[in-house]
């Protein structure tokens, strides 16, 4: 693992079944490569930020660059400044354009969705395993 001195966090809606059953990708991006450096899948909740947090303790990520949801200034990490705004986001927004081109159960408007929260996560896994990380 290496130190990310600059991170961007945002997440990204889609649904199970019907569009009452929301899940959200929350993930973060290293800000100078581009590259996902972890990932979450469920409820947007704190529970699963929490989740994701974890996954990024060993990068040591010294500022994130984020929106204005209210868990990024509910659970802040020591030692990371957290800047608040969409100045800084636009690399993390132009990968979710990727996601719903690439993953079409993702595109708001069509006829191909997931029916189960196990599907919608394989499928993501999948995905973000051979187009991020070079695997499978």
């Amino acid at each position: 693992m290496c130190i990310v001195q600059e991170a961007e966090a945002d997440e990204m809606w889609s649904f199970v079944g019907k569009k009452e059953q929301q899940y959200w990708l929350l993930h973060v991006i290293d800000h100078r490569t581009g590259k996902i450096l972890a990932y979450a899948l469920g409820r947007r909740t704190d529970e699963v930020y929490r989740q994701l947090r974890k996954l990024l303790r060993p990068f040591g990520i010294k500022r994130l660059y984020t929106d204005n949801w209210g868990t990024y200034n509910r659970h802040p990490q020591k030692g990371e400044k957290l800047v608040i705004g969409k100045r800084n986001t636009q690399r993390i927004e132009s990968k979710h354009l990727n996601f719903r081109t690439r993953i079409k159960r993702l595109a708001r408007k069509t006829i191909c969705f997931s029916k189960s929260f196990l599907m919608h996560s394989v499928v993501f896994g999948l995905f973000i395993n051979r187009y991020e990380f070079g695997l499978v």
